[in-house]
């Protein structure tokens, strides 16, 4: 816990810093951008997500650099990228250029990880639409529910508990991403007020992306509390794993 309180002070400190020793990381390591940057709502989550990440990253195969600027999307330093994470972003966070720049690298190889509302992001580029597979409605208070892991075997829910009980703020979106991915995770609107979706409310879900990479999103993540749950945290390494092809 002492690493990752010293890793929070650097997070919170630095409004666009480099995370997990950017200049440190070793010739060959699998490096993996977090993207925090927010036009719209802002979590207070943000700095324990980077904290986190950065402390669990280097035991698990990877080696992470955060940044809240746009301007990291350009060819030259994607290329640098194995995994690019949409870590809790809101509004249009990614310039025109960015985006050009982004659609590009993901349609060489480039591959994509999306916490919590990075479904509330770009809602006017459609190429990231498909990428993350739905966008945000809305949502009811923050309370306990039951999640229900649908593939055990991933590693994004390798470890999880098959009933999950845990307190997020639970997403609605506007349309249900099944056709087009591979749920891994629902919720079970029996079991918390507000839901609106009914009984099939992916909450986690992945697919390949059109250039032959991974995109996978998770819905959890708004709380502070969720990035020193081990069990949380372990989700989204092996998300983020599996994205990279660890």
């Amino acid at each position: 816990m002492a690493r990752l309180a010293a890793a929070l002070c650097l997070a919170t400190a630095l409004a666009a810093c480099s995370s997990g020793g950017g200049d440190n990381i070793p010739a060959g390591a699998v490096r993996v951008l977090l993207f925090s940057r927010t036009t719209g709502y802002r979590h207070d989550s943000i700095p324990a997500a980077i904290a986190a990440l950065t402390e669990d990253g280097p035991a698990n195969g990877f080696y992470t650099e955060s940044t809240e600027d746009p301007g990291a999307f350009t060819a030259d330093n994607l290329a640098r990228f194995r995994v690019v994470v949409f870590l809790m972003t809101t509004g249009d966070p990614v310039d025109d250029a960015g985006q050009a720049a982004f659609e590009v690298w993901i349609g060489a190889g480039g591959n994509y990880v999306g916490v919590h509302s990075a479904a509330d992001t770009e809602y006017d580029w459609p190429f990231y639409g498909a990428l993350m597979g739905a966008y945000f409605k809305q949502h009811p208070a923050i309370q306990p529910a039951t999640v229900n892991v649908e593939v055990a075997d991933h590693p994004a829910t390798a470890g999880l508990p098959s009933t999950w009980m845990r307190t997020d703020e639970w997403y609605d979106f506007q349309t249900n991403p099944r056709p087009n991915v591979t749920v891994l995770v629902t919720i079970d609107e029996s079991t918390y007020q507000g839901g609106t979706m009914g009984s099939d409310h992916p909450l986690v879900w992945a697919h390949p992306t059109t250039g032959g990479g991974r995109a996978i999103y998770t819905e959890m993540g708004h709380t502070m509390e969720s990035w020193a749950d081990p069990l949380f945290r372990q989700h989204v390494v092996g998300a983020i794993r599996w994205a990279a092809g660890l």
